[in-house]
C-alpha cells in the first residue's frame, strides 16, 4: 500500500539534511571499521560538522547509532513486502517474515544484536517513532498490517503483533501466545548470539534453515496442522 507523505516544512527538511550527513557519516564508519570505531568527533569530521552541532541533533551517541542502524535495516523493510506478498494467510506469512528477518540479521549479527538487544540510554520506541517519522518514505509500500511490529523495537512485541493476526485467522489460541512467543524468541536470539560469539560456523542460510525449522517445532506444540499447511 503506498501511502500519502505529509511534504515537510523547510525546518524539517534542514533537520533532515543535517542529521543525515552524520547518519551517512556513522554507517561509513559501521560499514568500513566496525561498530566500536563510531565516536562523536569522527562522525563529526566525516560529515564536516563540528561536535557541538552533532549534539544539537543527537541527544548522544546512542542515538546517533540506533539511527545509523536504522539505516542498515532499510533495506530489509524495503524488501519485505515483495517476500511476503504470495502468502495467502497469517500463519505463511509469519513464517516468511521470520526467515527474512533471520535471514539478513545473520549476515550482520553485530549489527542487529545492537539494534534489538542493547540496553540503549532513551527509550528505543521514542527513536524509532523520531526516526520514521523523519524519513516517513522508508515506510511507503509497508502493508498497514506491518507496521505495529516494524515500527516497535522491541522484538517481544513485535512478534507479538504477528501471532495475534495468527489468533484472528483461528490458527492460535490467544492463551498460547505468551509462551510461544518466548519461545520463539529464545530460539532467535541463542543462534543470534552464537553466530555472533562465533561459536558455530554456520552461514547465514544454513543458520536461517535451522532457526526456522526450530520455530516450527515449537509452533507444532500449540498448532498441529503446520505441515499441512505448508510452511
Amino acid at each position: 500500500m503506498v501511502k500519502n507523505v505529509i511534504r515537510p516544512d523547510k525546518k524539517t527538511i534542514q533537520k533532515r539534511r543535517i542529521m543525515s550527513y552524520f547518519i551517512e557519516a556513522a554507517t561509513q564508519i559501521i560499514d568500513e571499521e566496525g561498530l566500536d570505531a563510531v565516536t562523536i568527533r569522527k562522525v563529526a569530521d566525516i560529515a564536516g560538522y563540528n561536535s557541538a552541532t552533532l549534539y544539537n541533533y543527537f541527544d548522544n551517541l546512542d542515538h546517533l547509532i540506533f539511527f545509523a542502524l536504522l539505516k542498515h535495516f532499510k533495506i530489509y523493510v524495503i524488501h519485505l513486502s515483495d517476500y511476503i506478498k504470495d502468502a495467502d494467510n497469517a500463519l505463511k506469512k509469519y513464517f516468511l517474515i521470520w526467515e527474512f528477518f533471520c535471514y539478513h540479521s545473520f549476515q550482520d549479527p553485530r549489527v542487529y544484536h545492537t539494534l534489538f538487544f542493547k540496553q540503549f540510554n532513551q527509550p528505543l520506541r521514542d527513536m524509532m517513532q523520531e526516526y520514521y517519522a523523519l524519513f516517513p518514505e522508508e515506510l511507503e509500500d509497508l502493508p498497514e498490517e506491518l507496521e505495529p511490529m516494524l515500527l516497535n523495537q522491541d522484538l517481544t512485541l513485535r512478534n507479538l503483533a504477528l501471532l495475534q493476526n495468527c489468533v484472528r485467522e483461528g490458527f492460535l489460541r490467544e492463551d498460547d501466545l505468551e509462551e510461544l512467543n518466548e519461545m520463539t524468541l529464545l530460539i532467535y536470539e541463542s543462534m543470534l548470539q552464537h553466530l555472533l560469539t562465533e561459536r558455530v560456523e554456520y552461514t547465514p542460510k544454513e543458520a536461517t534453515r535451522r532457526t526456522l525449522k526450530y520455530i516450527r517445532m515449537a509452533m507444532k506444540v500449540f498448532n498441529n496442522c503446520v505441515d499441512t499447511l505448508g510452511v
